[in-house]
Formats: C-alpha cells, sequence, structure tokens
C-alpha cells in the first residue's frame, strides 16, 4: 500500500517523534497521531506488510494496524477512531529483530476493523471471560465502537475476514512453510503489547513481561525451559498466566514440522506514558535491551544441536 500524504499534512497522521526514528527512516511506518484515511492509502489491495529476513524467526504484530477504511470509519464513535486500543510502536521497539534478521509481518488495519489473532469462527479462546469480538463492538474500556451502539453484521463480518484476515493468515502460513523448508526449527514470535491496567480483561496491575505458550503446548520443551530461566529483572515477568497465546499463538504451532510459537504481552508502561501514549525513548531503550536477550536467547535455543 502506497501512502500518499499531502507534505504539508504529515503533521497531521505522524508525530515529529516517529518521523524522526531510524525505523521510519528505514521503513514504511503507520501513524501514530491520526488515522489514515483510506483516500491515502492508493489503490492497492494490500492489507498488511511483510519484511523478509534470514533468520528462522517470523514475528507477527496483529494488533500493531492503525488504519480505518474510510466507509468503516464514518459508522464509528468520535472516540473510538482514535484506536486507543493500538499495540503502539512495535514496529519502533522491534527495530533490533530487523536489523538482525527476522522477518516480520504487521497489518495496515485496526484491530477495531477486524482482530486477527481471533478464529475466523469468533469462538472465544477463554471461555466464560469477558472478550472482544472478532469484529469487535466496544473499546476495552467498554465503550463503543460504532454510533448508536451498533455491532457488525455476519455479512460485513465474512467481507473483513476474506478482505483483512484471510490474507494475513496465508502470508503467516506461506512464512512459515518456506522458513520449514529451511531450517529444523523455527519460532513464530507474537509481539503485543497492552495497557497495564485494564480491569475489563484483569485485575490490578498486569506484570511486565507476560509469556504465553498455551501452557508449554505451543513449543518445544527447549523453548519452555529457557523461558521459565529468562530474567526479564528489572521487570516483573510471568509465563501462561492471564495471557497464554492467543489463535495465532495457538494455530500455527507444528511440532512434526518444527515450528514452535511464542506470545508476548508486553506492559505499555515499560516504553511509553500511558496517559499519553506518547513513546518514551529512555524506557524503550531500557526495555529494548531484555527483548533483545529474549530474541537472541530464542534464537540460540532453536539453533542448538
Amino acid at each position: 500500500m502506497e501512502l500518499v500524504i499531502n507534505q504539508a499534512a504529515v503533521g497531521q497522521y505522524y508525530s515529529e517523534f516517529l518521523l524522526q526514528t531510524e525505523v521510519a527512516r528505514n521503513w514504511p511506518v503507520l501513524p501514530d497521531r491520526e488515522v489514515l484515511p483510506s483516500t491515502a492509502a492508493g489503490t492497492s489491495e494490500e492489507s498488511f506488510r511483510y519484511f523478509p529476513g534470514h533468520l528462522p524467526i517470523l514475528l507477527s504484530m496483529p494488533h500493531n494496524g492503525t488504519c480505518i477504511p474510510n466507509d468503516i470509519a464514518t459508522t464509528m464513535t468520535t472516540q473510538a477512531r482514535q484506536v486507543r486500543d493500538t499495540d503502539w510502536f512495535l514496529q519502533v521497539l522491534y527495530d533490533f529483530a530487523l536489523k538482525m534478521g527476522c522477518h516480520v509481518i504487521t497489518p495496515l488495519y485496526s484491530r477495531y476493523v477486524i482482530d486477527l489473532n481471533r478464529p475466523e469462527t469468533d469462538e472465544s479462546l477463554y471461555p466464560g471471560a469477558n472478550v472482544t469480538e472478532l469484529c469487535p463492538s466496544t473499546q476495552f474500556d467498554l465503550k463503543p465502537i460504532y454510533q448508536h451502539g451498533g455491532t457488525v453484521s455476519k455479512v460485513e463480518q465474512q467481507r473483513r475476514v476474506e478482505r483483512y484476515w484471510r490474507p494475513y493468515h496465508q502470508a503467516l502460513q506461506q512464512t512459515l512453510d518456506a522458513l520449514a523448508s529451511q531450517h529444523e526449527q523455527v519460532l513464530l514470535f507474537e509481539a503485543h503489547s497492552i495497557a497495564s491496567v485494564v480491569p475489563r480483561f484483569f485485575s490490578g496491575q498486569l506484570s511486565d513481561f507476560n509469556f504465553g505458550t498455551n501452557d508449554g503446548a505451543s513449543c518445544t520443551a527447549a523453548i519452555s525451559d529457557f523461558l521459565a530461566q529468562f530474567s526479564a529483572e528489572p521487570y516483573s515477568q510471568v509465563c501462561n498466566g492471564r495471557f497464554k497465546g492467543g489463535y495465532i499463538t495457538r494455530a500455527y504451532h507444528d511440532a512434526t514440522r518444527g515450528i514452535s510459537s511464542v506470545q508476548l504481552e508486553l506492559s505499555q508502561r515499560t516504553y511509553l506514558d500511558e496517559k499519553t501514549a506518547r513513546y518514551d525513548s529512555k524506557a524503550a531503550a531500557a526495555v529494548q535491551k531484555v527483548l533483545q536477550n529474549l530474541i537472541v536467547g530464542l534464537l540460540e535455543t532453536i539453533q542448538a544441536k
């Protein structure tokens, strides 16, 4: 998708901080200030971006997108169009992984359009819990996404599945298939972040690093052992606590072909000013060191003989 933005209007969509980052100079990045209208997105049918690498690790960032098609945006509330529940700045935070040679895939469109980390059947991953739908009708704070408290019809939901959900998942599968044909062990790393306090989903304040392996079912014993021994100090950490791994983590592991999957739900307080959702460069630099140690350690684990 080629973004076509009048130079004078760039500041309307992008903060000065984001424009000055190294990742913005080297890679296409999505706006952090205002949602791009689809008229700025050219005529391409592309709904995600894939950055190839050479290592047996694929980073997926399914909630990193911020674009909303005009026909959908006009039905949403003013607050919802701010896409506050985005996994903010992950492409900046994980810039080191691109440089290392990890493969990266990230959507263009917001999770409010469709949640790529849900099954297309919309079956709940946490039965009995208060969760968001495949095409969410409410924000994390339970305020409506659509005007007049509307919901997405089954027909519209299926259209979004075909337009946005399926291409992303086809790309995931194709990339993992290619990696599995080249390497004995492959890792799908699901990169997520979330506000540290979201009463709808958990009580109190979330741990900083929340690893999910579906209780060990989505990865090798060696990876489970590594995560159990890994130290995220000075940050707090937990494995298979509130977040055990979403649909992608659970669906794409394949022990018969050496494909493991791990999710990290990172508390946004580790790298953002949570009140303003602005990137805290000093805090981010500190947590990046731990993230880099994590990715390097996982790489060494899957490459160990």
